[in-house]
């Protein structure tokens, strides 16, 4: 008659077997949903693995019925989050869910003791240190996210655009206004060099993209066409008088396009800082694999900053920009909302692209497009010229030395975007074509 199995065996086949379930439900099934949904499925993982080491300890000679405890408490919080999308959103569960854990950690610990195996020390409780460092980052995330609240007040104010409201921030005087819209997943501080200098010459805009920065979250789906009439609203409400000078970097040129697409009689000229063409996916072979392999990544980016992980990741980023835009980006950027408004953005990318090709022309209005043309992947430079063709009265300036992010976060960089935008400005103002640097 075979003996019981060992403890030690069931411990180390039931927790992997429940990390394990874990990455797999992340990476296929459930690869690029929304937050609440890979939080609830992770710990839904994890609860089966808690599961199966409480119910096959029971043939071993030292059952661990303790691990059914850890097992229920994972899953109701694994099948609220399923059940209640919007349990993300409240900060009180960003407070209460690291106590719960803490408290069930230590009380793992404690019943965990009487376990006869080497198992306990080289994998319960390096297990049981994990959770508490999780338990710990989330309690350090949500009162960072409350102290950031205090540092980093609002500048400009907040505007309702039709059921939420949008932060906008207007300074400078002057005609035509210049509004700046960022790229994908910034801010309105990213613009720390660009809109001071440009505000010198005349009035500047800058704001943040809903659900981004100080801006509200929106009530549905932010595509190209809805982007657009946020950003109309926006600047009606806030009385605003166009026509403006648009300025795009980035995904922030495509929506520039998806703009002048729909109220093109509000555009007075144009500048696109390396924009995003909407030929992405048609033109450039790579970028599918790309975006895919984005966004199912990028989708676990709102859980992994509940627990501090962004305070992290983007403690070094935005140093180029000036010291207190380089806060308030970082200080955004570590947030899971941040994160959650991101994977959103790249989500309705494709379908920005596609409508944005509604726009055939920007003439005679001037257009300016700035390429950075270090490390440009190939057919990037083709597209560029495209967009430069969208008007007669354009000029394409290809910058072999720059980078992309560079365009708006290196100071040296960006006074030739703020170049740039004074061109268009001038332009504007005199009514004649553009005038071309020399070269």
């Amino acid at each position: 008659m075979r003996g019981r199995p060992k403890v030690g065996s069931v411990v180390v086949g039931s927790l992997v077997t429940g990390f394990v379930l874990a990455v797999v439900l992340v990476a296929f099934p459930f690869a690029g949903a929304q937050e609440n949904i890979i939080s609830g499925v992770v710990l839904l993982a994890f609860a089966v693995g808690w599961a199966l080491l409480a119910v096959l300890s029971r043939w071993t000679d030292q059952p661990q019925m303790w691990a059914s405890v850890p097992a229920g408490v994972m899953a109701v919080f694994g099948f609220g989050l399923v059940a209640w999308p919007n349990a993300v959103l409240h900060d009180w569960i960003g407070w209460l869910w690291p106590l719960v854990l803490l408290s069930l950690v230590a009380w793992m610990v404690v019943r965990a003791r009487d376990l006869r195996s080497r198992t306990r020390y080289w994998l319960l409780y390096p297990v049981f240190g994990v959770l508490a460092f999780a338990a710990a980052g989330g309690l350090y995330e949500i009162g960072r996210e409350a102290s950031d609240r205090s540092a980093y007040p609002m500048p400009g104010q907040l505007v309702d655009v039709g059921g939420y409201r949008l932060h906008l921030n207007c300074t400078g005087s002057g005609s035509p206004t210049v509004v700046l819209l960022p790229g994908a997943g910034e801010i309105s501080s990213s613009w720390g060099w660009i809109a001071p200098a440009v505000a010198r010459d005349s009035r500047v805009c800058v704001y943040d993209l809903a659900g981004r920065g100080w801006s509200e979250a929106a009530t549905g789906p932010q595509d190209g066409v809805a982007l657009a009439t946020d950003l109309h609203n926006l600047l009606d409400h806030a009385h605003v008088a166009g026509p403006y000078v648009l300025v795009g970097h980035s995904f922030g040129g495509l929506y520039v396009l998806n703009f002048a697409a729909r109220y093109l009689d509000q555009v007075a000229g144009v500048v696109l800082l390396d924009a995003t063409s909407t030929e992405m996916f048609t033109r450039l072979p790579t970028y599918p694999r790309l975006h895919e392999g984005y966004r199912r990544v990028s989708a676990v980016f709102p859980s992994l900053a509940r627990l501090g992980i962004g305070r992290i990741a983007y403690r070094s980023n935005f140093d180029k920009l000036p010291t207190q835009s380089r806060r308030e980006e970082v200080a955004f950027w570590s947030t899971a909302r941040s994160a959650r408004s991101q994977l959103d953005e790249w989500t309705e990318a494709p379908i920005a692209m596609k409508q944005a090709r509604s726009l055939r022309t920007l003439s005679p209005r001037p257009l300016i497009v700035l390429t950075a043309g270090y490390e440009a992947q190939e057919g990037w430079i083709p597209l560029q010229n495209e967009l430069a063709a969208l008007s007669s009265n354009s000029d394409h300036r290809v910058l072999p030395n720059v980078a992309h992010m560079s365009l708006a976060d290196d100071e040296s960089d960006a006074s030739q975007s703020s170049q740039a935008i004074r061109d268009v400005i001038q332009a504007v103002r005199s009514g004649k074509p553009l005038a071309r640097p020399p070269s």
